[in-house]
């Protein structure tokens, strides 16, 4: 039994970390591809917003896939798949084959983030994920951030093709590890809700869509139109949700406040982190001419403080309690976003080093906070229903995250320096910080259960 839980944690932390790796570590490659398949810069976006709108287009039927053919089944079928494309896309020859890839890629990663979590939150109480929160922080937060200098490094070195044929050698090994040391979970057989999937199938990928074009394009007719349809369409499926008695995704689960507030702020956060992330190496490669490697570098020094922070987060919530541990997390990142935003990356890069590390800590206690405290009253039968709506609001936040960015950037350079324009937009991630602050005060959560006490 030990033996199957320790195998699950290792399951976990390598395919999420794989799924999360990809949705950055591609950013300062799309220069490199542009030149090779001699396109226009501007026609790579596809290549994001394929995955992203693939992603958004799988994550909804995870839960009832898991639920009704195994979630160790469901693991290692989408490992699989999405070994299979990374191994496509490094051998692509053309922009259309790397994008069809992409998206292959995205279905399959759109299945393994929710399964994954089901995978371990369905193996581990809620007193004990506190104790892994080194393995939730890993692939949640650490990935995304190690990305870029992955990426900058085979830029530099290798080639691109590199950035996905790292991922065929840990999709092997999790795959015959997971075939042979993990068994299956019960099943909870429910039938499938077409109606509800063909609802949130299309406007949650019209939604992603939209946010993925003003970070790329602007605001225009037809993101207009992307975001009237998707925005409609979502609502159509909440209500629907509601009043059957089989749902595809258990909208009640958002009355429980606990998890409602939690899943808001883990949103918040993750776009606060994706948005400077996305930011900060152009804003440092602008100031002093630098290169993708050199600019992930300063960057890196984030993930070092997340790992930090999942070392102290355990004995912060048992003495402060989980709740009280994020906010202040929160509140201490939306002073070091102000600080980096003020001195601007000019700075003495050690000094911006110095302060990434510790934007790593406190956003660390937020993320990882957040998502321990969202689970924590979430029966077993409704875990993968659970950890799918997460999952959706946390790649709707991160997409949210880079689209404010983006878009603030266009707006404040026709009227300000390129070094304001920068400025301005790391502000408003502030924004989003302080909404994730906002949502936390309207719960309140059962202290004695966070600090580790039994109920």
């Amino acid at each position: 039994m030990k033996t199957q839980r320790a195998v699950i944690i290792v399951l976990y932390v390598v395919a999420m970390f794989m799924v999360s790796i990809d949705g950055t570590i591609v950013n300062v490659l799309l220069p490199t591809i542009a030149n090779e398949f001699g396109v226009a810069p501007g026609a790579t976006n596809a290549i994001n917003i394929g995955y992203l709108v693939s992603i958004a287009i799988a994550l909804p039927a995870a839960g009832y896939l898991s639920n009704r053919f195994g979630v160790k089944k469901m693991y290692l079928l989408s490992v699989s798949l999405f070994t299979f494309a990374s191994l496509l896309c490094g051998l692509a020859d053309s922009l259309q084959a790397l994008i069809l890839a992409r998206v292959l890629q995205g279905l399959a990663g759109g299945i393994i983030t929710p399964v994954s979590m089901t995978l371990l939150f369905r193996t581990f109480s809620p007193p004990e994920r506190q104790n892994l929160s080194r393995s939730l922080v890993l692939p949640i937060a650490f990935a995304p951030a190690i990305g870029p200098l992955v990426g900058g490094f085979f830029s530099e070195y290798l080639s691109w093709n590199w950035a996905f044929f790292i991922n065929i050698p840990f999709g092997l090994i999790i795959v015959l590890i997971g075939l042979y040391a993990v068994n299956e979970f019960e099943l909870f057989k429910a039938p499938f809700d077409t109606k509800g999937y063909v609802l949130i199938a299309i406007g949650l990928p019209m939604l992603m869509l939209t946010l993925s074009l003003i970070a790329s394009e602007g605001i225009s007719l037809a993101v207009v139109m992307c975001a009237v349809i998707g925005v409609f369409l979502l609502r159509r499926f909440y209500v629907y949700e509601q009043q059957i008695k089989e749902p595809l995704l258990d909208v009640h689960l958002y009355e429980e406040p606990q998890f409602r507030s939690s899943s808001l702020v883990a949103m918040c956060s993750m776009g606060a982190l994706m948005g400077m992330l996305y930011l900060f190496p152009l804003m440092y490669q602008y100031t002093y001419s630098a290169s993708p490697l050199e600019s992930s570098l300063i960057t890196f020094t984030e993930a070092l403080g997340l790992m930090v922070a999942s070392k102290l987060l355990p004995g912060m919530a048992k003495r402060f309690g989980m709740l009280f541990t994020v906010r202040l997390g929160l509140i201490g990142t939306v002073i070091i976003f102000c600080c980096i935003a003020i001195i601007g990356p000019s700075a003495n890069p050690w000094l911006l080093r110095g302060l990434m590390f510790l934007m790593g800590v406190c956003l660390g206690h937020s993320v990882i906070g957040s998502q321990i405290s969202a689970f924590h009253h979430v029966a077993k039968s409704q875990m993968s229903k659970a950890t799918t709506l997460y999952n959706m609001l946390n790649r709707v936040g991160a997409a949210a995250g880079i689209a404010l960015v983006a878009t603030t950037l266009t707006v404040t350079s026709r009227y300000f320096s390129e070094m304001h324009s920068y400025q301005y937009a790391l502000i408003a991630t502030v924004g989003l910080l302080l909404a994730g602050l906002g949502c936390s005060l309207f719960t309140k959560e059962n202290e004695t259960i966070l600090k580790g006490e039994k109920a």
